[in-house]
Formats: structure tokens, sequence, C-alpha cells
């Protein structure tokens, strides 16, 4: 459905599941977007739409030729955007708390979930408390963080004092980690509470390795892989991956270190490593085969409130070098199923990767363990605790106790 200005209201009459719920979910950004808010987006929707619940995806149109999906108890509406600073490939949808009341008015949603707090997120919250429907919400990325990579820092507190205000106007807001929880419940955050991020084990897995991927990348079964995927950006951290690069080579020459991502640090990246590999975007199996296709995978990021590239890595089978943050802090543990250097501990991190790329039977146990750890993070539970937060924001039990089918108003359309 087109939702702009001009556009014609269409409305579509499909009568919804029995004992199920009518969820409208708002999102700045979602896939083929190449990033982790868009890739979880995605896999919460995807799953809520299995389990039989109406789904209607909200987000911005993000190009001229993207067109709105529909399918039985699926449907998409796509609203204004404009292209995001620093970011030409993404987009932010524009204020739009009319068009969202005109829309929720029609087919009123049991249950609006707001998964970024750009424009269209807080004309959503708007929206939906002026229906007074209830209003669920996700913190994803640590705009804080970002704020000081860009040279902004001093936009942090206002930056936080906007997210606490959207947020606490919330039923819930669902954060990834324990840790990210008591971080903003001492920044004065209310109704926080944890779903991790999942991962799929049959795609991210160790038999996607493949041999003639690592003949293009010119090494041999013996040579050793490092490997980072991600944004190539400035909050990403990877001059501390550079320098313990350079210190890796002095145990390892034949070593080689592969970039899987895109982004303005590209041509400085170029320039500080002309010996790495620079794969660009990858998807799906292909992104698959090249994690599985690495020997170590390094992550030097601190701006992650999840990271999802950490249990792409574990699934993978990949041995894995990380500061104690994030998804990271919650699912290493150190010299077990990976290593982890203290946040700021530059020199823990160059010493932790020297130390994998030295010693091939390290690797290889805590290779294995990784492996074991992602087993226990499949998307069916995660989305299950998903759904039990959007059943008790609209005073329900989880969804197998409810008792009494909710299509007295309709389908969202």
């Amino acid at each position: 459905m087109d939702m702009s200005e001009d556009a014609p209201l269409q409305v579509d009459e499909i009568p919804s599941a029995w004992r199920q719920l009518r969820i409208a979910f708002v999102t700045e950004t979602y896939p083929p977007e190449v990033n982790g808010v868009a890739t979880t987006t995605a896999q919460f929707v995807e799953g809520l739409h299995r389990r039989g619940h109406d789904l209607q995806l909200v987000r911005p149109r993000q190009d001229r030729i993207d067109a709105a999906g529909t399918e039985p108890r699926f449907h998409e509406v796509l609203m204004h955007g404009l292209p995001i600073p620093r970011y030409p490939n993404l987009r932010m949808g524009v204020p739009s708390k009319r068009a969202l009341v005109k829309l929720w008015k029609l087919r009123r949603p049991d249950v609006v979930h707001v998964a970024t707090e750009g424009p269209l997120g807080w004309s959503a919250l708007q929206a939906a408390q002026y229906l007074k429907l209830p209003v669920t919400s996700d913190f994803r990325t640590d705009f804080r963080a970002y704020s000081r990579h860009y040279g902004i820092g001093w936009l942090s507190r206002p930056i936080m004092g906007y997210l606490r205000k959207f947020h606490n106007q919330c039923a819930c807001t669902l954060v990834p980690t324990e840790l990210l929880q008591r971080e903003l419940t001492g920044a004065g955050f209310e109704r926080l509470r944890v779903v991790p991020r999942g991962v799929d084990t049959r795609q991210f897995s160790p038999t996607r390795r493949s041999a003639a991927l690592r003949q293009e990348w010119g090494v041999s079964d013996e040579d050793l892989v490092i490997g980072c995927v991600g944004r190539l950006a400035a909050e990403k951290n990877l001059g501390v991956l550079v320098d313990a690069w350079r210190a890796v080579q002095r145990v390892q020459p034949r070593a080689r270190l592969v970039f899987v991502g895109d982004g303005p640090l590209r041509p400085a990246l170029r320039a500080a490593c002309p010996d790495a590999l620079f794969a660009g975007v990858r998807r799906g199996l292909d992104l698959a085969a090249h994690y599985a296709s690495m020997d170590v995978f390094a992550f030097p990021s601190v701006t992650e409130t999840f990271g999802n590239v950490t249990i792409e890595a574990l699934a993978s089978g990949l041995p894995l070098v990380a500061f104690d943050h994030a998804a990271a802090a919650q699912l290493v543990r150190h010299g077990d199923n990976g290593c982890l250097a203290a946040v700021g501990d530059a020199a823990g991190f160059t010493a932790a990767l020297t130390a994998l790329a030295s010693d091939p039977g390290l690797r290889q146990r805590i290779a294995h363990a990784a492996r074991q750890t992602a087993a226990a993070l499949g998307w069916d539970d995660v989305v299950s605790r998903f759904e039990t937060q959007l059943a008790q924001a609209c005073g329900m039990g989880p969804a197998a106790e409810r008792a009494a089918p909710l299509g007295a108003m309709g389908s969202l359309a």
C-alpha cells in the first residue's frame, strides 16, 4: 500500500485469525537495505507472520521502483522517505502522524511496534497515543556512541533525552542484552524487557566453507584468513583492527585480511591495508560462505547495542576476537568459545588476535565451542519471547493461553 499524500487508500477485508494479534510494525529500515536493524526486523516480522499474526509493515519507500508487498495476513504500507546523511543507501521516514491516524482508524491494530526512533517512529508513537493504542518499541542503536565518532559528542545528552522521552511513553522497550538493560535503567529508562537476537544456524554454518572462494582470495588451506563483516565506517573502530592486523603479519606473513561490507572508510582502509581484500556487500548464502571461509573473525566495534555479526560468526564456527561489549559480553566466554578484550584495551585486542593467529589447536577448540553456543540461539524461541511482550502490552497472556478470537474489528490492510 502506498501512503503518499495523493495515493488512494486501499482497504482489504480479510478476517483475523483465531487467537492472534493484528500488529502494525513500524521501521525506517528493511531489507534489501543492509544493516543489523533491517536484518533483525525482517526476522521478527517474518517470524510473527509464520505464527499466524496479521502483520502490517510500515516503512519508507526505498526507491522509485519499490512496491508494497502483500500476501495473506501481510501488507506493506510505504511512506515518504529521505536519504540519511553519510548513509546514501538508507532512507529515513518523514513526519507522518496524520497519515497513520487515518490508516489505523480504518483498520485498528491491537498493538503498534516501533522498531526505530526516527521521524516515522515518532509519528507512529504520536498516532498510536492519539488512538489509544498500546505501543512497544526497540532500543537498537547506541546514538550516543555514534555521535562521538562523528564529532558531535556535544549532542549526546539531548539525544539521550529524546530517546528516554520516546521510550518511556511505550508500554515496554525491548533491549537485546541484560547489560544494556542495566545501563539504560541507570539512565532513567523504564519498562525495559530483554529479548535477544537469534541466528539462522542453517544458513550460517561451517559447512558453507568454500575452497573455491578461498582460491579467489589467493590463499591455500594452510593459510590464515582473518575477516571482519560490517559497515566500513568510523563508528566501527576499525583502526584498532588495522593495528592488530599489522601485529599478526609479523607472526603470520602469509595471512590475509578480508573486509566484507562497504562504507565511507573504504578508501582510507585500502590505503592503510593495501594487501587486504575488500569483498563488498554480500547477502544470503554468499555472505554465509564468506564467513565460513575465514579462519578468525575480528570485531573491534563498541558502538553496537547487540552486533548480529557476532552470532553469525559463532554460528559459522569462527574463533572470535571482540571487546567485552554487547553480544560478545553476553555470549562469549574468554578462552572457551572466543576471546575478549576489555573495552578500550586495544593492546589486549591485538594480543588475543595474535594468540589465535599463532595457535591452530586453540583456533580449532574455540571454533567447536563457538558453534555449540550458536546452536542455542535459534529464531523460533526469540520470536516467541517477542510475541509474548506484544501480547502482554495488549493485556493478554502468551498466544497459546488466549481463549477468544480477536477478529471482530477486521484485518489490517
